[in-house]
């Protein structure tokens, strides 16, 4: 199997005040929290959303898995919808000392490039500075941040900068090369 360098780069905000807020996109875009912990959904909207920038970490996971991620104290999934279908999702996950991570963000393929991207990242980064605020006995948060890479969309590393994240670690690593999944097997060229 054949690798290739992967560069990945970790931004943060450190103040609420940094979020730099997208315009909505024109239409009926809706961004609901999926308040019930569900395997299957959360399984669709990862590998519908990274199928073919092979995003493939967690497509080994279990229901199991899935379910005990799923309903840890914290963990969110908002969810973008135009026009009633589902357009991408973030995911949060809340750490020690007050620090929330965008374990994941994107859109699905036909939704990219729509103005739904930036409007789902202003509302991702808002529920993550206010998380503490729905989930009870949680440190208020101090510190939001993520990270993404080579392989992501050409337009997400320019989304986080103009949400006012900010660079603060780069690193690059060999990874195997491996087929673009898809949301099925052979869905996208590879």
């Amino acid at each position: 199997m054949s690798s290739a360098p992967v560069t990945t780069w970790s931004l943060q905000q450190t103040s609420s005040a940094d979020l730099l807020p997208a315009a909505a996109p024109e239409g009926d875009v809706r961004i609901v929290r999926a308040e019930v912990p569900s395997p299957e959904f959360s399984r669709f909207l990862y590998a519908s959303v990274g199928g073919d920038i092979r995003w493939t970490d967690r497509l080994g996971w279990s229901h199991a898995r899935w379910r005990e991620y799923l309903e840890r104290p914290g963990v969110e999934t908002w969810v973008a919808y135009d026009r009633g279908t589902p357009a991408g999702y973030v995911e949060l996950e809340p750490q020690d000392e007050g620090v929330v991570e965008i374990v994941y963000f994107g859109l699905l393929p036909a939704f990219r490039g729509r103005r739904v991207g930036g409007h789902l990242l202003t509302h991702g980064a808002a529920r993550a500075w206010d998380l503490a605020e729905r989930w009870p006995g949680r440190t208020p948060t101090k510190r939001v941040w993520l990270h993404t890479c080579s392989k992501d969309g050409e337009h997400a590393m320019d989304n986080y900068l103009r949400r006012g994240f900010q660079l603060f670690d780069t690193k690059v690593e060999l990874e195997p090369e491996v087929a673009t999944p898809g949301p099925w097997p052979g869905a996208y060229p590879a």
